[in-house]
């Protein structure tokens, strides 16, 4: 008897959480939704992260503010909303940088890189694209391929530091071609660019946004675009699977991420206006005048893969023995 009535019980408890479970997620948002970024203002995360903010307002009909946690590569923010209330009033503005965090931070992270989060969707992607200047007189990625085939481990390519997607995407493309370059580690993309079109390094895995401007007015070769397709904004640039190079991809991505546990009915309504974003005419030229274009991956597709990333940034980490401790 006092079996079925602690069963009974059990029973009731669960349909009264399932209830007001529901409820809330039937009430969201009655406040304010935060965005956090872990980038200063003005970047390309932060940038889409405003402009997301911007029509999810509109769509919600409460306010979406954007809040800038820059610092530890990005780890500050990320520990802030993954240790924030599962409620769908704290999210994350995430870029491809998100899944090196356990590569390079495994031993100081209080999060899970993958678990600690809901994924929402991706809401915008930036290729990479191999581009070269004066110092080597390369025009197509056969061309670039064998002059570094020539002089094994001293052509040299530039990233905005060890461990940043530009240095993964380098050596990823360098282990799958089995070459040999000499590896220029900066602190930001600026100075490679501008050393690049100065002659001082022969190369750069970049991503479009950040060279874009400089391809266009010619001071910098775009040799081949790490994408499944060509991108509109270089449509005469192939991608590398159809220069001969099949299988790398490099896009860098930014999107949306709540904390883990959070109602699946608020990750349904952020699913649905994250599709809307990416589908405007207005967010399409914002993005496109940045070197991106709308992207909207969603739910259990952005999480595998986040996750499959995670897994292969930490392999090739290992490989380097990289660690940023």
């Amino acid at each position: 008897m006092k079996t079925l009535q602690l069963s009974r019980h059990l029973a009731a408890v669960a349909l009264l959480t399932l209830i007001a479970t529901s409820a809330e997620a039937q009430a969201w948002p009655s406040k304010t939704v935060r965005i956090v970024v872990g980038f200063s203002a003005g970047g390309p995360t932060d940038v889409v992260a405003r402009a997301f903010a911007e029509h999810a307002s509109r769509a919600l009909g409460q306010p979406v503010i954007v809040e800038n946690k820059p610092g530890a590569n990005t780890i500050l923010a990320a520990e802030a909303v993954a240790s924030a209330p599962a409620d769908g009033y704290t999210l994350l503005m995430a870029a491809t940088n998100h899944t090196m965090i356990p590569a390079l931070y495994s031993a100081r992270v209080k999060f899970d890189a993958v678990r600690s989060f809901a994924p929402i969707c991706t809401l915008a992607v930036s290729p990479t694209v191999l581009v070269t200047g004066p110092a080597m007189n390369a025009k197509t990625l056969n061309a670039f391929m064998q002059q570094v085939r020539e002089a094994p481990g001293q052509r040299s390519y530039g990233t905005p530091g060890s461990g940043s997607s530009g240095h993964f995407a380098s050596e990823q493309f360098l282990r799958m071609t089995n070459l040999s370059m000499n590896h220029i580690p900066y602190k930001g993309a600026t100075q490679v660019v501008t050393d690049v079109m100065g002659g001082q390094l022969d190369s750069s895995f970049a991503t479009l946004g950040s060279v874009l401007p400089q391809v266009q007015a010619g001071k910098l070769t775009a040799i081949a675009v790490a994408s499944p397709r060509r991108s509109t904004l270089l449509p005469n640039v192939p991608t590398f699977a159809e220069a001969g190079v099949k299988g790398y991809s490099a896009d860098a991505w930014y999107g949306l991420l709540a904390p883990a546990g959070t109602p699946v009915a608020v990750l349904q309504s952020l699913q649905k206006i994250g599709r809307q974003y990416a589908e405007q005419t207005t967010t399409v030229a914002k993005l496109q005048s940045m070197g991106m274009e709308p992207q909207s991956t969603c739910g259990e597709a952005f999480g595998t893969e986040m996750d499959r990333d995670a897994k292969a940034y930490t392999k090739l980490a290992n490989e380097l023995n990289l660690k940023a401790e």
